[in-house]
Parts: structure tokens; C-alpha cells; sequence
């Protein structure tokens, strides 16, 4: 299996606070890993240093074969990684399509950035709609859209995406996870982490299953599925 994301014994500390503890994680080519747990068990804390947003206290991030682990966010944004933070924080007082500007400064240069901004709008037809409308004026599920589009305006080859149903209409939920899927097939490779087990083991192709900051189970979802160690990962928080 060739992996996009490798991660050895990852350790986060928040000063005494232990967060996560040792894990190990893969992310395949193409593939989609699900990363599920109760809330407090460490899922966030993962992405966030896999992101280089918070530091790791021990371990090592390998990304496309690269020693990533001390690395800038920005220096990971290059290498190829985006991320749809938990909450969206989406930029509310500027415009949808100057929240995609901004994500676009890494493009290289302002035609291939407005190609991509015209591309995803025709993707998103409703943010090419509300395009001059205020970010935080938007539904929920259209602003998980704009957040989904914003990480897509770097043309990641492996997307982070923390909680992407969460506060979502069931309509938009799946929705969203259709968008999933269809990057997915794209060849993006993606870590889901995902409070709504059974939505996320229904597209991910392996799963890592996380309580109290450690790996508690991982496999296959069709072994997971109604797994004992799932249910008391849940129950634990």
C-alpha cells in the first residue's frame, strides 16, 4: 500500500495534558481513512498537527514520503495538504468569492487562481450564486461548501476534513459525503474524522478508531461496523 500520510507514535501535549498518545495512522493513495471517537478523544489534536497548526511532542509526520514533523503550515500547504477544519472557519465578514481569493494566494499567479475560483463555482453552483454575499450569511451546509471549496483551491493531493456533517441537515449531510465520494474517486486521498460513525465507515476504505487519545481498534469498516471497542470509544467521553 502505497501511503500519502504516515504517522509514527504522535504524541500532543497541551503543557501537562497529555492529547493524543503514541498513535500510528496511515492514509493510502486514493483511499479514504476514517478517524473516529467520542469528543475529547484526541481526533482533532491529530489533524491539527498533522496540519503543523499545533506541535507534536514526539513522533514523526511523513507526507508523500517527506518528513513533515517540525514543518510551517504553509510548507504543508506546498507539499500538497488542505484542510476543512472542524467548524468551517470560514472568514464571516468577507465575501464567498473573497474567501476563495484569499485561499487562493498560493496558487502561483491570478489566472490560474480565478480558473480555480470559476471552476469550483461551477462545482458549487451555489456559492457562484452568493458569490458577493457574505460568508456568514450563509446556511450551514453552504458554508461546509465554501469551506470543502476553499481547501480545494490549492489542489490538495491528500484533505483533511474535520467533522464535515456536523451541525448539518440530513439533506446536507449527504450532500456533503456525496462530494466525498466523488473526490474520492478524483484520486484525492482524505482523512475523515467523523463523529457519525456509521455515515463515515459507509465510504471510508479503513478506519482508525481513537479513546482517550490512543488507537483503540482500526481495520477494516466492515469489521468495525457494530464493533464492541466502537461503541465503548463512544460511550467512554
Amino acid at each position: 500500500m502505497q501511503a500519502v500520510l504516515d504517522i509514527n507514535a504522535l504524541d500532543v501535549r497541551y503543557g501537562p495534558v497529555r492529547a493524543v498518545r503514541r498513535i500510528d495512522l496511515v492514509v493510502p493513495k486514493a483511499g479514504i481513512t476514517a478517524l473516529l471517537g467520542a469528543n475529547g478523544a484526541g481526533k482533532t489534536s491529530t489533524v491539527m498537527a498533522i496540519a503543523g497548526v499545533v506541535p507534536s511532542a514526539a513522533g514523526r509526520i511523513s507526507i508523500f514520503g517527506q518528513d513533515m514533523t517540525r514543518a510551517a503550515p504553509d510548507a504543508i500547504v506546498r507539499a500538497g495538504l488542505a484542510i476543512s477544519p472542524e467548524g468551517r472557519r470560514i472568514f464571516a465578514s468577507l465575501t464567498v468569492e473573497e474567501n476563495l481569493i484569499l485561499a487562493g494566494s498560493a496558487a502561483g499567479n491570478a489566472e490560474t487562481a480565478a480558473e480555480r475560483r470559476a471552476a469550483l463555482m461551477q462545482r458549487f453552483p451555489i456559492l457562484g450564486e452568493r458569490r458577493r454575499q457574505l460568508a456568514g450569511l450563509l446556511s450551514g451546509g453552504e458554508q461546509q461548501m465554501l469551506a470543502v471549496a476553499r481547501a480545494l483551491m490549492s489542489e490538495p493531493q491528500l484533505l483533511l476534513m474535520d467533522e464535515p456533517s456536523l451541525g448539518l441537515a440530513p439533506q446536507m449531510v449527504d450532500r456533503i459525503f456525496g462530494i466525498i465520494e466523488e473526490l474520492k474517486a478524483e484520486g484525492i486521498s482524505i482523512l475523515l474524522v467523523e463523529q457519525n460513525a456509521t455515515l463515515a465507515l459507509e465510504v471510508a476504505d479503513h478506519a482508525v478508531v481513537l479513546a482517550n487519545g490512543s488507537v483503540a481498534a482500526s481495520g477494516a469498516p466492515s469489521d468495525l461496523m457494530g464493533d464492541d471497542i466502537l461503541k465503548s470509544a463512544y460511550l467512554a467521553a
